[in-house]
Formats: C-alpha cells, structure tokens, sequence
C-alpha cells in the first residue's frame, strides 16, 4: 500500500512546528505551577545546558520563553531533588533530560566509541584508579569533580595520575552510566553519585531498551516535539546516527505514527507527527535561547523562518556580526529580530548591546521586544533595560524602552 505525502506551504509548516513546541497559544496566564513545568517536560524531553552565564543559564530559558516568569526553584526541584523528574545525560549536547527516557539512553551508555579522547584514555589506561573513583563516589556521594582532586592520594606513584584526571574519569563514569549528577553546586559544579540514589526507584528498576526500541522511542518523541521535519530533523534532536535514526522512521512511518509530508521548496522529504496540527493562529512573543529545540537544526531555521543563525560567542569580537549572545526574537509566527544581551550584575541592569531587525520585521516590533525585554528583566531580578546604539533596530527599542519607563513613573501602565 502506497502512502500518499501531504502537502504543506512553509506557512503551515512552520505553524504546525511552532505550535508542537508549545508557541502556538501564547503563555499561561497566573501563577506558573508544577503542572506547566510537567507539561513542558512531557513536551520537549530535555532542556540543553550550557556554561555560559551572560544573561540566565541555557536550561532555564525554554521554559521562559513558554510560560512567562517561572520560579527557577521549581526546575532545581525537579533536577536535583526526589523523586527527580530531570537528570544530566549526553541527550542532545550536555542535558537536562527527562527522567523517563533515561532507559532509551542505554545504547549511548553501553558505547563509548563517541565520547571524546580523555576519559576514555584514562579508563583504558587506569581502570584501577577509575574504579577507585567510583568508590569514593559510593562512599562519600554526592561529591563535586573538585572535592575528589583534594581527596586523591599525595603520592602520585600510586597512579601516576595528574590533577584533570580526577574529573576526566568521572566524565567517563559518567557517560557511562555508573555515576550520574545529583545536582549542581551554586558554583554549576555536578555533583556524581551513583545511580540508585538519583533515579526515581520506578526507573532504576527498569532494564535499558534495546537499541532499536531506544531509536523508535526517541525518533517518536522528535517528531512529536517538532512537529514535522526531515530526517536531518528528527535525528538530531538526540544527536542520533543516521542508519538506526532511519530504520526507525521506515518502521513509525508503517505504523502511521510518522506521516509523510512534503513542503513547498524543499528539496528532501518531510514527516508530519500524526498528533500535531497546523493553528489557525500562533500569538507568541518571546526571546528564545541560543540553545532552544526552535534552533537547534541550522538548516531547518533557515527553511521555515528564513533566519540564518549563528552563536558567535566563539567568534572574535571585532568580526561578530549580531553579537556575544543572541536571541532570536518569535513575535506571531516570525522570528523577526535578534538582540545580544547581557545580565550586567554589577549594575542590576539587563543591556541590550546590540538590536536588529529582520526585513520581514513589522512596524511593532521595537513596542513589543520593549515589552517583553522589561518582562525578562523583571525575572532575572533587574531594576530595567538599557538599551546600545549598535544595530538598525537599537534606535527604535530605546524609544520604545524609554516610553515604558516614562509610563510606569507616571502611573499608566496600560
């Protein structure tokens, strides 16, 4: 039996992915609870850390830009809490995972062919001082990479081992599977300890998937988070291998779980999620991460919202082109403008370096990234935006800034 492909302009498959990752019907209003932090988890599976610190943490911002000013408690209770509803793993990048996807995970833990030179040099060459790692993690658990350096041996003939490679054999354990992060130190600091004290006992209990199950599982929740996309899509949502990644879009597509899809000029073939619809209507407005499951695939971005992105944190100051750390900025169902912040602690101030406009941008854009700048500020704990003079937006946004203000001194805040 032949399945017949639907058919999508870019329009509705760029609704149709706005509103499976949970833009479509703007934020809740009220109090953001448990259950909105649950039903975002359920959503997008994990949430992508990062180490940069220039404005908030990278995994706290999807949810921001979903909800609207959250207590940031609720997310450390989740990760670093029992019964957890969050652990770290090697998901996508480094990652907040959902805790019940951890046995879909088992095939990347069973295989350290991909993890990078140094913790798996140190396990090949030292399994004795590994082992002996992971005993003072069983010992004395939950414990910092720091705390084990000053608790190794003074005699470093025992091991022959150098300071780094305390933590380069925790990094081995820890994709491994042997010892997972407890939570994080004030210091973003992981916390190892073993398993059994950090998995939830209903899925400590349960054997890994196999790896065809894992793919199935994991290809299905992709798709249901994106909505549509390719296979390039689909598969690097959990950064998995193309073969297996494949085998199991064939197996979900005769399933009817996958449906395919094609859109209007591109090139490769597309799946529809069979749960997700294209809204009559997206109403969001929000600042989204570098690192948000909206950006993570360059080319789909580019094809859906014609936004070419890059983080240019990386990049050498005087030849970025955008800024630092830039977030794209989704009003309706356009990304139509780009600002490089910073959450200048010393002066309580969020700044706005730079500010551009993209050519589709409407005539509001400045009046309503004015608002939703002086929301994000309010959440991170600053007194307000200033606003720079780099980019062809950043004239505009400082009116609009300054407009907010003079309207909240005098009492108009309508």
């Amino acid at each position: 039996m032949t399945t017949v492909s639907e058919r999508y302009t870019v329009l509705q498959a760029r609704r149709l992915a706005l509103g499976a990752l949970g833009f479509a019907r703007g934020r809740p209003e009220g109090t953001i609870s448990a259950r909105h932090l649950r039903a975002t988890i359920d959503r997008l599976g994990l949430f992508q850390i990062d180490s940069v610190n220039v404005l908030q943490r990278a995994h706290y911002l999807p949810l921001y830009s979903r909800l609207g000013p959250y207590d940031v408690e609720m997310l450390h209770r989740a990760s670093s809490r029992p019964p957890r509803r969050l652990v770290e793993y090697w998901a996508h990048e480094a990652a907040l995972l959902d805790v019940r996807l951890w046995p879909a995970f088992g095939f990347r833990r069973q295989d350290d062919s991909r993890m990078w030179g140094g913790p798996r040099a140190v396990a090949r060459d030292k399994p004795e001082f590994v082992a002996w790692v992971l005993e003072e993690v069983r010992r004395r658990g939950p414990l910092t990479a720091r705390q084990i350096q000053e608790d190794l041996p003074r005699d470093r003939s025992h091991w022959g081992w150098n300071w780094s490679e305390g933590k380069q054999a925790l990094e081995y354990l820890f994709y491994v599977g042997e010892v997972m992060a407890a939570g994080r130190t004030a210091q973003f600091e992981r916390l190892y300890d073993l398993p059994g004290r950090v998995l939830p006992s209903d899925v400590a209990g349960q054997p890994d998937l196999s790896p065809e199950a894992s793919h199935r599982l994991l290809v299905e929740h992709a798709a249901r988070a994106l909505g549509i996309g390719t296979a390039q899509c689909l598969r690097d949502y959990f950064r998995l291998a193309p073969g297996p990644a494949s085998v199991a879009i064939e197996e979900l597509t005769a399933d009817g779980v996958l449906v395919p899809a094609t859109i209007d000029g591109w090139a490769r073939p597309a799946w529809r999620h069979r749960d997700a619809v294209v809204p009559r209507r997206v109403r969001a407005r929000a600042l989204v991460s570098p690192f948000d499951p909206l950006v993570f695939e360059r080319t789909r971005l580019a094809q859906l919202f014609g936004f070419d992105y890059r983080i240019e944190i990386y990049v050498p100051a005087e030849k970025r082109v955008h800024g630092y750390y830039v977030l794209p900025f989704l009003l309706g169902d356009r990304l139509v403008g780009r600002v490089d912040l910073k959450h200048d602690r010393a002066t309580g101030r969020v700044l706005v370096l730079a500010a551009h406009a993209e050519a589709h941008a409407p005539p509001h854009t400045a009046v309503e990234l004015a608002a939703e700048l002086e929301l994000l500020a309010g959440w991170l704990g600053a007194s307000g935006v200033t606003v720079g003079d780099r980019g062809d937006l950043a004239a505009a946004l400082s009116d609009a800034v300054d407009a907010r203000a003079r309207a909240r001194e005098s009492g108009d805040t309508a």
